[in-house]
């Protein structure tokens, strides 16, 4: 699996069990969406520094985002209140 399906499937993880929307999870960061978005899709390359800046936003180690978890694959489009985490 390619990196950059990886990143985005762990950035995907976490804003899920914050149970943001991509808009209001990349804006409460100060970050585009929009890019960010071709990002958890795998579409969008992302610089390390950019990792690096996410994981500290979000309180997790940049090896969180860079490292294949097979738990982090999000399949459903909802999640229950019991599931979210705090991250930061």
């Amino acid at each position: 699996m390619k990196l950059k399906y990886i990143i985005g499937m762990n950035l995907k993880y976490y804003r899920y069990k914050m149970g943001l929307s991509q808009e209001k999870f990349y804006s409460q960061f100060g970050l585009n969406p929009k890019h960010l978005a071709g990002v958890e899709r795998g579409e969008e390359n992302i610089t390390i520094e950019r990792i690096e800046e996410l994981a500290r936003l979000i309180g997790v180690r940049t090896e969180d985002l860079i490292n294949y978890n097979e738990n982090h694959i999000i399949t459903k489009k909802r999640i229950d209140e019991r599931e979210k985490i705090n991250i930061q």
